[in-house]
């Protein structure tokens, strides 16, 4: 069974760095990754994906230049290093895994993710 486990969340101040990880199980192959979060009150938005050759990448506009996506394939291992923090970047995150491929207009709509993780909450202040 696929088991997906976020990590890495925390409260912290405007300006500073976050690494959200998220370890994979259960499965041979690799996937199609991506990074989902949802506010209160908001649906859940895509934020980033990385195919499982680790190309291409995609990123949300509000995250471009300060967020990136990677992955550790000995690890089983995805991350989202996520620079310059904003309020608004305030939200529960998510990691996702589907097993195939995707059209580019897929890639960051959760409805195309078949296994979900947890969640790892992110706060930040101002």
């Amino acid at each position: 069974q696929v088991q997906l486990v976020e990590s890495g969340g925390g409260s912290v101040e405007a300006g500073v760095s976050l690494r959200l990880s998220c370890v994979v199980s259960g499965y041979s192959r690799s996937g199609t990754m991506g990074w989902f979060r949802q506010a209160p009150g908001k649906e859940r938005e895509g934020v980033a994906v990385i195919y499982p050759g680790g190309t291409p990448t995609d990123y949300a506009d509000s995250v471009k230049g300060r967020f990136t996506i990677s992955q550790d394939k000995a690890k089983n291992t995805v991350y989202l290093q996520m620079n310059s923090l904003k309020p608004e970047d305030t939200a529960m995150y998510y990691c996702a895994a589907v097993f195939g491929a995707l059209f580019p207009s897929q890639r960051l709509d959760a409805r195309s993710y078949n296994y979900w993780g947890q969640g790892t909450q992110v706060t930040v202040s101002s």
